[in-house]
């Protein structure tokens, strides 16, 4: 796509924009990857391919173990084990093994000085913050907000949208919010609460989930991005 596509005509440049993290920041495919079957291989089940895991980056920890315990035919009651060996290989490894997607660095440096910027994700805060550290990127963001690090029941990820739009100031009458995601929970839950929702098209989904679930726009890099949100043209083949 040689502009963004778009459901609906080009917004004025936006009052604030809130991030996903996996998918649209970081590239966090081989670490999430490798600590699922880190999990799975400490319960005495088989590991699964890497790429067939990429497919639950993006909703809670408890719906991915979930499936894949029903999938092999065992009990849900295994899935707060799973997530406890997850999150102990998890928290050692992710700060310095997920990689920011090219040009993400780029953009927020140019987005930070004239946008409120803020992080929604469904990872818990607790991991999100630093791996976003580690990379120098969390000085950009008012908020990085995720869930609590909780067993019992994962955080709707409207929800996590609801909190962290609490770091803006109300956006003027007719100047949106965005939403960034790469995935159809990130489009629904800002579609939830009325944000302009922008699907990446870098990241685990695909162009064709993100239009199915109604993104208003699709970007096809960061430099595209920056461009929409600044209110500029948005040509993704261009130079950061």
């Amino acid at each position: 796509m040689s502009n963004p596509s778009e459901n609906g005509a080009r917004p004025r440049r936006v009052a604030a924009a809130l991030f996903d993290l996996d998918g649209v920041l970081v590239d966090s495919r081989r670490p999430i990857a490798q600590c699922i079957n880190h999990a799975l291989e400490r319960e005495g089940l088989a590991p699964e391919p890497e790429a067939a895991l990429h497919g639950f980056i993006g909703p809670p920890l408890r719906d991915c173990f979930a499936a894949l315990l029903a999938a092999r035919g065992r009990s849900e009651d295994r899935v707060a084990s799973c997530i406890g060996h997850y999150r102990e290989r998890y928290r050692e490894v992710a700060p310095t093994e997920t990689p920011a997607f090219p040009g993400i660095a780029a953009c927020l440096e140019a987005l930070a000085p004239r946008l409120p910027l803020a992080v929604a994700t469904s990872k818990p805060e607790a991991f999100a913050r630093p791996i976003l550290e580690s990379l120098g990127l969390a000085r950009h963001f008012r908020a990085i907000v995720g869930p609590p690090l909780r067993e019992t029941h994962a955080e709707d990820k409207t929800r996590t949208v609801a909190r962290a739009l609490a770091a803006f100031a109300p956006a003027a009458p007719g100047t949106p919010v965005a939403m960034i995601g790469d995935r159809h929970f990130d489009v629904r839950a800002g579609a939830a609460h009325a944000l302009l929702t922008i699907g990446v098209t870098w990241g685990i989904g695909d162009e064709a989930e993100l239009r199915e679930a109604g993104a208003d726009l699709l970007v096809a890099s960061p430099f595209a991005l920056r461009e929409l949100l600044l209110g500029g043209s948005g040509e993704p083949g261009g130079a950061p």
